[in-house]
């Protein structure tokens, strides 16, 4: 059993952009721990793990299984590019009805965002005046350290986690500013165009010991130079890009297909929505980092170069469309073109009207307590058995990242029994027959 410290004390969870993402989170957890709703969608609040044979009827809620951080335990703190408090973010998002803002709206409201790193050359279709300005990009860093800093004594917090809710920058890739810490400090004193903003909150994060977690498909934390920097000062660390509508779908889905052996010609996914996700992602330059998110979730799950017959050619398209009446209300279409025995086609069609920060702020919540666990058991880097949560995860380098989101699962779930000494589960059931 690993030696893993116990939660005592508050909690911080910093939040880089309380947009629909961040307030949905905050305002669901001062909901629930009022009574005031439940924690669907949150595995650490509502699931449960199987603990020994199924004949033993072991089967925990994991907030009782783990040593969680408690919900009344959570302080909440952000940087956005606007000054709207959490309240008046959560009423712009429109996200939440006014039964789920009227009630909590005190604490909301005490809720006040730091000036934000930010650059509209990484994020074009979005401006804001509540910004910090540094002569370098080191500066900015050094700032952000000082904000994290000044919380936590402000808010006598014990420990803290920070998660990107923030705008998906443009289309990065590994530079030589990436390579090493050296490189990466480097590129902060001489404005490297290759750090994004995203990356100097990831930097910062590590500098001062906070675990991070990337909710985009920014690059972000996943470069070299930055996956050492966590090893080095044993922080934790997880991206990138929560697994919210369509490609929750996908990884659902392509599992099943793939099981059964069934082939498939071509997968085409549409989506609308008009949150400001949907604009920002209305820009070519940022579409492309999501579309590069997306697009590797059916590649892995099924294995072209195993299963040429079946998946050696399909095609497989992505669009994102702006379309401002929908609000935070995404619709997801997907026509699947598949086939079977000897050949003979058929179709799947799916229409998921999903509402994406209703299905991001459970994976906040849960991400912002297994990160918090992961540090107080002494696990350090990329944590891939939190894979589960992200379209794209990050790996190891010499690994391929896992998509199929059962496998995810289990995996997820063994960890946690290793962590707590139990018998890792394989499903092999001979033992019930011999």
């Amino acid at each position: 059993m690993t030696q893993i410290a116990q939660p005592t004390g508050k909690l911080g969870v910093l939040i880089p952009g309380l947009g629909a993402v961040g307030t949905t989170f905050i305002a669901g957890v001062l909901n629930i721990r009022r009574g005031l709703a439940a924690p669907i969608g949150s595995l650490t609040q509502m699931g449960t793990i199987r603990l020994g044979k199924r004949t033993e009827g072991r089967s925990p809620l994991i907030r009782d299984f783990v040593p969680l951080a408690g919900l009344d335990d959570l302080v909440f703190g952000a940087w956005d590019i606007f000054e709207d408090n959490a309240y008046e973010a959560a009423k712009s998002a429109a996200v939440l009805g006014d039964e789920h803002l009227d009630g909590v709206r005190e604490e909301l409201e005490a809720i006040r965002p730091m000036k934000a790193v930010f650059s509209h050359e990484y994020v074009k279709r979005l401006d804001g005046p509540h910004v910090k300005s540094g002569a370098n990009k080191m500066e900015l860093a050094e700032q952000l350290r000082q904000d994290i800093r000044d919380f936590k004594a402000a808010n006598g917090v014990e420990r803290m986690v920070m998660i990107w809710c923030g705008s998906t920058e443009i289309y990065l890739q590994r530079a030589e500013a990436h390579a090493t810490v050296e490189a990466f400090e480097e590129g902060l004193r001489n404005n490297s165009p290759d750090i994004a903003p995203s990356m100097i909150y990831a930097y910062a994060a590590l500098m001062e010991g906070v675990p991070y977690v990337n909710g985009a498909p920014n690059l972000s934390v996943d470069i070299p130079a930055l996956i050492s920097l966590a090893n080095e000062r044993n922080v934790p660390i997880a991206g990138k890009d929560y697994k919210t509508g369509q490609t929750l779908m996908k990884t659902i889905l392509a599992p099943g297909l793939k099981a059964r052996l069934l082939g498939l010609n071509g997968w085409f996914s549409t989506n609308i929505l008009g949150n400001r996700d949907g604009e920002v992602l209305d820009d070519p330059a940022s579409f492309r980092t999501k579309e590069e998110s997306k697009l590797g979730v059916l590649d892995y799950i099924l294995q072209p170069h195993l299963y040429p017959e079946l998946y050696g050619g399909f095609y497989h398209k992505v669009r994102i469309n702006y379309y401002p009446p929908r609000g935070d209300n995404k619709e997801g279409w997907d026509n699947i073109d598949i086939f079977g025995w000897l050949g003979y086609p058929m179709q799947i069609k799916v229409d998921f009207l999903c509402r994406d920060s209703i299905l991001a702020a459970p994976i906040v919540l849960d991400l912002a307590l297994f990160m918090d666990l992961a540090q107080r058991a002494g696990m350090r880097g990329i944590q891939e058995w939190l894979s589960f949560y992200f379209k794209s995860p990050m790996t190891a380098p010499e690994l391929y990242p896992e998509h199929d989101l059962f496998i995810q699962l289990t995996k997820l779930k063994n960890n946690l029994r290793h962590l707590m000494g139990e018998e890792l589960i394989t499903h092999l059931g001979v033992e019930y027959y011999e």
